[in-house]
């Protein structure tokens, strides 16, 4: 594995782009978009208002969502999620309240060493977008993952009245 280039987060048009899953949630077809993919409503750190950003899920347990910050430590749903933990995942037509735990390094490597075969050719892309030249093997995933950070998003018990 080697480090490439330091990602930017995408600006102009591509960062249009990029929000783009936002409107379809807010359209109500966040659905269409599958059980790999999440709303992340989280509370700016700066502003204290309510912002969204459609991230993957990379891994799905007993214990919540995992995903990972592709543009580093440095990208703001990250920075705002580590700030104020509690947020709303919307995941398909699901929505829950849930709170973001950071992972340690070594849990995110070994994530990453899982994700990767099972979605060879998204754990490549992702890898590229985020700046990382890979062979291919589990180690060079796994070495990527001790370089993104990972959260945990834990929901909240869901209450019955």
């Amino acid at each position: 594995m080697r480090i490439v280039k330091k990602p930017a987060p995408p600006a102009g048009l591509r960062r249009r782009l990029w929000r783009l899953p936002i409107l379809l949630y807010r359209i109500g077809l966040g659905p269409l978009l599958g059980r790999r993919v999440m709303l992340l409503t989280h509370t700016g750190r700066v502003s204290g208002r309510p912002r969204r950003a459609v991230i993957e899920v990379v891994r799905h347990d007993e214990h919540g969502y995992v995903a990972a910050s592709g543009f580093g430590p440095g990208a703001d749903w990250y920075r705002n999620v580590m700030a104020t933990p509690q947020v709303t995942l919307q995941i398909g037509g699901e929505v829950r309240q849930a709170v973001a735990t950071p992972l340690a390094a070594e849990e995110g490597a070994e994530i990453m060493a899982r994700y990767a075969p099972r979605h060879p050719a998204a754990a490549r892309r992702l890898c590229k977008i985020m700046g990382f030249a890979v062979n291919g093997s589990v180690e060079d995933y796994r070495e990527v993952g001790r370089h993104i950070p990972f959260v945990r998003f834990t929901p909240h018990p869901i209450s019955t009245p």
